[in-house]
């Protein structure tokens, strides 16, 4: 076996360590492991497909076709939950399958587009999903009911079975056939709650994509191999904004593997035979780069820009009373500024796509988290009309918002790499994790400078000026976006917040840097949440009131379903106040994020070297109906786990306008040993589901701060907790 042997895959590493034998190379027939491929059907013969969302075939089995990637968060069993509950079908025969892009069939209805962000899956899927179960059902029923020549009204489904008092009975795929025939009823009705079989029942149902994931059968786009591939990876300038000026390939056309290399808009790429000559070659390419355009500002200086721009006056985002006229006739004023770094997304799968075409239709596939504009893109560089361009939604191990992208680009270089190459040679563009933490698209840097009043063990004033550019600022979508010159996403939750503060102001600067910056889990709440909390918690502690009861007085009766998850992670954590106890201490968050409320105390003690150490994180959430409690809880965990990570650690820093972190040795994560025992409640609500992808995230730094902050330390005033290098 050589550096590069073409038969050496992961798959075939797994196969050694685990004896799984998985063939690497997808055939062109079984390719859409996906199930994109196989998708909506109008009209096939061969299965029961009433609407854009199931299918029920021959051999019983249900498969709802789903309009969201599925990259870990749960969309696979969230909407099959749905269908599935009114069709009454037994968990054993149901199968998920992404949609392919089609925005007529597939759009998000929270979005107006095919897409997956804001932990809107659920949310927007809540009654189309149910509506499309309960068709199914109705359609089957009716098929059996004729074939009985009996009422449809008299018959029973239960756990895919169709019954009737006279002793018949039959499953779904006997009825399939017939039912097609029959006309698809437009409002169906559904299910009370009391009658949930599945929905918000905890071990009903397990998660549809675990068992291939564990066997390592699920396919991802880095596992596509077809005849005549090529793997393509690309120079990128090493400063933002930096352009080719000139490159010499002669020495990369030497290593052997490697076919051609290609200017294209996004950097130089060169293409291969497989990714070991594809990086080889990479690394003897010469390139000279134009940077007269490039940002080179570091982030010590951008912090030091934003640090004065905190002191002026911003575009004003929420305001209420007069806050600077209450501030400046105060007799005591809290002043905190809080600075919190770029930080990169790093899911464990960086970017890829694969992408064939012959000059006259194209094939994308790729883990697409926002297929009608990907699609678009796609169509638009190759000069094709949409309809001849195809785009099937891989699995992808993680975004946390990294695939999600305004200006498109990863879907862009895709189509230039194969439009370079020419047609009929397949192309598959690989991220490394070097280029993908390198690769900006980061959360922005943020620096909030707050100031508040206290008086008379009352808060009276609160000001809050936050500098960080803004994601749609420039772009095409600013028109869409931005109202009034605010960028909602900058400054939600800080622009409103739980606590009835007479005189209140909110302002925002957002400068123009080179750095592209992208959502990150949780949006301006990874910044926000972490500011309003741990601030509220230090003007509280000034006014002398208990942390819990001191919020939940300040709520008073106007945000119920915030002030009940943090009266039951109160209950849950016995809280009896902040301070310690045998060296440990707590403190406690609460952030609406996504429509979602979530309420964290975390148990902290201070390690002798001066580390932070989470003990133990108990969490409290209304997220509306819990469809599926273990995926609610999953969510939860993963949520304190990644944004304790990054509190404690995370941080892209530039030198120069240069990223200095390249890899994992130097971007920390968490360390599994380092996960805190965490203790979910999902509060029972019969409000519409909302998200649970991103909500978990925002009250663990701020929770985790507090209790510094009671064990003497202070509160963080600039993260990462640990290590910052700025």
């Amino acid at each position: 076996m050589t550096a590069h042997d073409p038969k050496l895959s992961r798959r075939s590493l797994l196969t050694g360590a685990g004896a799984l034998v998985i063939g690497f190379n997808l055939p062109r027939n079984a390719r859409a492991q996906s199930g994109a491929a196989a998708g909506y059907r109008p009209g096939g013969n061969d299965s029961f497909a009433p609407n854009a969302f199931i299918r029920v075939a021959p051999d019983d089995t249900v498969t709802v076709i789903v309009k969201h990637i599925e990259f870990g968060q749960g969309p696979f069993t969230g909407l099959a939950t749905l269908a599935a509950e009114e069709m009454d079908a037994a968990w054993s025969q149901m199968r998920a399958e992404h949609a392919i892009a089609d925005v007529k069939l597939y759009a998000n209805l929270a979005l107006g587009v095919q897409g997956t962000g804001g932990s809107t899956a659920i949310a927007n899927s809540w009654e189309q999903m149910r509506k499309a179960g309960a068709a199914a059902r109705t359609m089957l029923v009716q098929a059996a009911a004729d074939a009985w020549k009996v009422p449809a009204a008299e018959i029973k489904v239960e756990a895919g079975v169709i019954s009737h008092a006279s002793g018949k009975q039959g499953r779904f795929g006997e009825f399939a056939e017939a039912a097609a025939k029959l006309p698809v009823p437009e409002n169906p009705p559904l299910k009370p709650a009391s009658a949930y079989k599945l929905i918000g029942k905890d071990g009903a149902v397990k998660r549809l994509d675990s068992a291939d994931k564990t066997r390592g059968k699920a396919q991802f786009t880095i596992d596509i191999h077809t005849p005549n591939m090529l793997t393509v990876v690309v120079a990128r300038s090493p400063r933002f904004g930096g352009k080719v000026a000139s490159f010499d390939a002669a020495a990369t056309l030497k290593v052997r593997g490697v076919v051609d290399v290609k200017q294209i808009g996004s950097g130089v790429a060169v293409y291969a035979t497989g990714m070991w000559p594809a990086l080889k070659g990479r690394e003897v390419l010469k390139v000279t780069w134009d940077d007269s355009e490039a940002e080179k500002r570091g982030s010590a200086e951008l912090i030091a820009e934003y640090r004065k721009l905190a002191r002026q006056p911003g575009t004003v985002a929420g305001s209420h009373g007069d806050a600077e006229a209450a501030l400046a006739k105060a007799d005591k004023v809290i002043e905190a500024e809080f600075v919190f770094p770029y930080l990169a997304h790093a899911p464990m799968e960086p970017l890829d796509g694969y992408l064939e075409w012959d000059g006259t239709q194209a094939l994308a596939r790729f883990g697409s988290q926002f297929q009608t504009t990907e699609h678009q893109t796609i169509a638009t560089i190759l000069g094709l009309p949409p309809e001849k361009v195809r785009l099937e939604t891989m699995l992808a191990g993680g975004s946390f918002g990294r695939r999600a992208q305004v200006s498109q680009h990863v879907a862009a270089e895709l189509a230039m790499a194969a439009k370079a190459i020419g047609p009929n040679r397949p192309v598959k563009v690989v991220w490394t994790r070097e280029d993908d933490l390198a690769g900006g698209y980061y959360r922005p840097l943020f620096v909030h400078r707050l100031r508040g009043a206290v008086k008379d063990g009352k808060i009276a004033a609160w000001s809050n000026t936050l500098v960080g550019q803004s994601f749609f600022l420039g772009t095409p979508f600013e028109a869409l976006v931005v109202k009034n010159g605010i960028d909602a996403t900058s400054v939600e939750g800080a622009n409103k917040i739980f606590y009835e503060v007479p005189d209140f102001r909110c302002d925002v600067h957002n400068p123009k840097v080179g750095v592209p910056t992208l959502w990150w889990r949780s949006v301006g709440h990874t910044h926000t949440g972490y500011a309003v909390e741990c601030f509220i918690d230090e003007l509280l502690q000034a006014a002398g009131q208990d942390p819990l009861q001191g919020r939940l007085a300040l709520m008073g009766d106007k945000h119920p379903r915030a002030a009940a998850v943090l009266k039951a992670v109160g209950e849950m954590a016995n809280w009896k106040g902040s301070a310690p106890v045998d060296g440990r201490a707590r403190g406690v968050a609460v952030v609406e994020s996504f429509n979602s409320f979530v309420a964290q105390i975390a148990e902290v003690s201070m390690g002798p070297e001066g580390e932070p150490k989470v003990h133990k994180v108990w969490c409290a959430v209304d997220c509306g109906v819990a469809v599926n409690p273990d995926i609610i809880r999953a969510q939860m965990e993963g949520g304190i786990g990644f944004g304790l990570g990054h509190a404690l650690y995370g941080q892209i820093t530039l030198d120069g306008g240069r990223p200095v972190q390249t890899n994992f040795h130097e971007y920390r994560s968490l360390r599994i040993h380092e996960m805190p025992e965490v203790e979910v409640r999902i509060i029972a609500s019969t409000e519409k589901p909302t998200g649970v992808g991103e909500p978990g995230v925002p009250p663990i730094g701020p929770a985790v701060a507090n209790a510094l902050a009671a064990l003497g330390h202070g509160r963080p005033r600039q993260l990462p907790m640990q290590g910052g290098s700025v």
